[in-house]
């Protein structure tokens, strides 16, 4: 059997020795590498020639975090936290030597050091609160020791990362490299040897020392959490955490984070976000797509129309470096479009947001027309016209006589048949839906609409450019609504009716606001634009008694001041309108319908379980390839909160059964409805979850 090589290695550069973690992909801290990096401390600090350390990584990155299918397990020695401590009570200067990304674990193994060097493209970040827990290896308490209680506070309670040039000024990092990295912390490691510096992060006070007694960088950090993150827990264990840090005695702290992330470790919340890390990159993992299928090159793209969608998806491409043709019928629109555009990067850029770049920049890489022939050169064609099929097969008509050969044809629409728009062309294997949520430049979501003919280039295509724009990429079948909005069908009907039984839209809404959605049906409809819905709903001969008698007296959302909310001057704050109250009374009674008082629990089973039912004829149908990917179609399209995992890992946590009975429950009480999936039935059966199912 052929020997494995080393997890981890150490060896010398004259006398400063080096020991190198080699865990491919991204050296996570698993039990291996963590006794592996023990021993060689152990050995290095007792190497009599050796008169520092430098601790590194093989491959593209620093250690990038823990590993994560550890957290079910039992702790196994030596945890983390015992290998920090004797990297921190070594007798020679230790230097970690950071490249790609110190996430995590790694950044905590960082701070264990004294000294920490870094190339310019490095980033570090602590971003625990992303998989429900907190910091377990010191991070709470070393880092505020390092940069300050605010800055670790923002940190910490954010898990965002930050540039090596951010991190040397906040005092994370100690120097930036210019050349090889390796050599680099050698020479800074054998000159620390020389003058006698060895110092520790455990031991420093003066960061810390002017928040002790002090409330209000803990209650600004509270408040900001409330907003960013409501309903979560980690957030306020690390706020704890790093309180502990200031309060307590380093080891006191160390005692107090241990017990915190254990206990979050443990929680619902913490499964729920675990359960969304994982779910999210198996969605990348597509059958018939492998590491062989063509990818082709994105080098330039056209997207067509300048409204609010097609504004939005040019910026997505156009912050990703792609220039972008933005094709428009008339001047005012495409003028409008373009100072929309302006507009909000200027915004973004008052925040610090575009990351170096100017708004010029990014406006040099969008090139208005008027002329569809312009779209000749680019790689990717988009259209974004109006939600009207015979509209967008005209539009797939002309872009099949201008583009190039080989160019992907994609549609934005966000329910009509990709198949029948591909019939508009003489090349259906080129066309793809690519759904883009509201507003595009900023949501993560990107449903990737495979159609029949679809080739598999062009979704293998398609999944690398939604992560060189950013955005979380599922692929879904074809069918009224694809995965999302046929889901979210299925919560309007209910919604719908439960108004129309006796329940107000602000009810309905604070029920899945109170839940962790950012708002509910009746204010979302207000916010995306009622003349939408009710577009669609005439096209296809439906009828909203209440909604469609707002939009025939104007009444279209907040951009005409009222919707199912009335809307102040210069106010996005939802204001319950008795006029619609009395609309709602009147077609009531006009259906015959009996009033009645619902409460909370109704309402919620109501609104939530059509949508797991949906979910599973979805999955029974192979529109889905999981009930993961549906997850995150809700979590990163629709706002399902992050901390409940997504209306299937949610169903899973209640339990099949009861999610099948209570629907046979509703089923008898309000119609077939909730008449269970067939596989909700079978799943139930056999005492299993959607978790069960076999992946493709």
């Amino acid at each position: 059997m052929a020997e494995t090589a080393p997890l981890v290695r150490c060896d010398r550069s004259g006398d400063v020795a080096r020991i190198t973690i080699a865990n491919p992909p991204v050296n996570a801290l698993s039990h291996a590498v963590r006794s592996g990096i023990l021993a060689a401390v152990e050995a290095a600090d007792a190497d009599p020639e050796a008169v520092a350390i430098v601790l590194r990584c093989d491959g593209r990155t620093f250690v990038a975090g823990a590993d994560i299918t550890e957290f079910d397990r039992p702790a196994v020695e030596p945890v983390l936290s015992t290998v920090l401590a004797a990297i921190d009570a070594c007798r020679k200067p230790v230097v970690a030597a950071i490249h790609g990304t110190a996430l995590g674990g790694g950044l905590e193994l960082a701070l264990a050091c004294h000294w920490r060097v870094a190339v310019a493209g490095a980033r570090v970040g602590l971003p625990e609160v992303k998989l429900g827990i907190i910091p377990g290896g010191g991070g709470t308490q070393r880092l505020p020791r390092a940069v300050g209680v605010e800055k670790a506070l923002e940190m910490i309670t954010t898990g965002e990362m930050i540039g090596a040039a951010e991190a040397k000024e906040a005092g994370i990092i100690d120097a930036i490299v210019d050349g090889d990295l390796d050599d680099a912390a050698v020479a800074f490691a054998r000159a620390r040897a020389a003058d006698g510096a060895r110092p520790r992060l455990r031991d420093r006070e003066d960061r810390i020392a002017g928040a002790r007694g002090q409330d209000a960088p803990f209650a600004a950090a509270r408040a900001a959490m409330a907003r960013r993150a409501r309903g979560r827990q980690a957030p306020e264990y690390a706020i704890r955490a790093v309180q502990a840090a200031v309060e307590r005695p380093f080891d006191d702290g160390i005692a107090l984070e241990r017990e915190l992330c254990t206990e979050l470790k443990a929680s619902a919340q913490s499964r729920a976000q675990r359960h969304v890390f994982f779910a999210e990159r198996e969605a990348a993992k597509v059958p018939g797509i492998g590491r062989d299928t063509p990818v082709a090159r994105i080098e330039r793209a056209a997207v067509i129309g300048a409204g609010t969608m097609g504004g939005g998806i040019a910026m997505s491409l156009a912050a990703a470096g792609i220039p972008v043709v933005l094709v428009e019928t008339g001047q005012e629109a495409l003028d409008r479009g373009l100072a929309t555009i302006r507009r909000n990067w200027e915004a973004t850029a008052r925040r610090g947001g575009l990351g170096g770049a100017t708004v010029d920049e990014r406006m040099a890489r969008i090139r208005p027309s008027l002329a569809l022939a312009d779209i000749a050169d680019a790689d990717l064609v988009i259209e974004a016209v109006f939600e009207d099929t015979g509209i967008k097969k005209t539009v797939f008509a002309e872009m099949d006589r201008h583009a190039r050969p080989g160019a992907i044809l994609a549609t934005n629409t966000s329910t009509l048949d990709v198949d029948d728009i591909a019939t508009a062309t003489a090349r259906p294997e080129s066309v793809v839906g690519l759904h883009f949520f509201s507003p595009a430049n900023i949501m993560k979501l990107l449903e990737i609409v495979r159609g029949r003919a679809t080739s598999p280039s062009v979704v293998a295509t398609s999944l690398a450019v939604a992560k060189r724009i950013g955005k979380v990429p599922v692929v879904v079948g074809v069918c009224d609504g694809f995965v999302g909005n046929r889901m979210l069908r299925a919560r309007g009907r209910q919604a719908e009716r439960l108004v129309m039984e006796g329940a107000l839209p602000q009810q309905v809404d604070r029920v899945l606001y109170d839940f962790g959605f950012p708002m509910g049906p009746y204010a979302m409809g207000d916010l995306a634009g009622l003349d939408i819905g009710w577009r669609i709903r005439r096209e296809k001969g439906l009828v909203s008694p209440v909604a469609d008698r707002l939009c025939e007296m104007g009444r279209f959302g907040q951009k005409t001041g009222a919707g199912w909310y009335r809307y102040e001057a210069a106010s996005r704050s939802p204001i319950p309108d008795p006029a619609v109250e009395a609309i709602i009374l009147e077609e009531a009674a006009r259906a015959g319908i009996a009033r009645r008082a619902i409460d909370d629990g109704e309402i919620l089973d109501r609104l939530l379980l059509p949508m797991v039912n949906e979910g599973a004829r979805i999955l029974e149908e192979g529109i889905a390839l999981r009930p993961g990917d549906i997850d995150i179609v809700w979590v990163h399209g629709y706002g399902w909160p992050v901390q409940e995992g997504g209306p299937m890992h949610w169903a899973d946590a209640r339990g099949l059964g009861a999610i099948r009975d209570r629907l046979l429950e509703l089923q008898h009480q309000h119609g077939d409805d909730f008449r269970p999936a067939a596989l909700i039935e079978r799943l139930a059966a056999e005492g299993k979850g959607f978790r069960d199912l076999p992946r493709p």
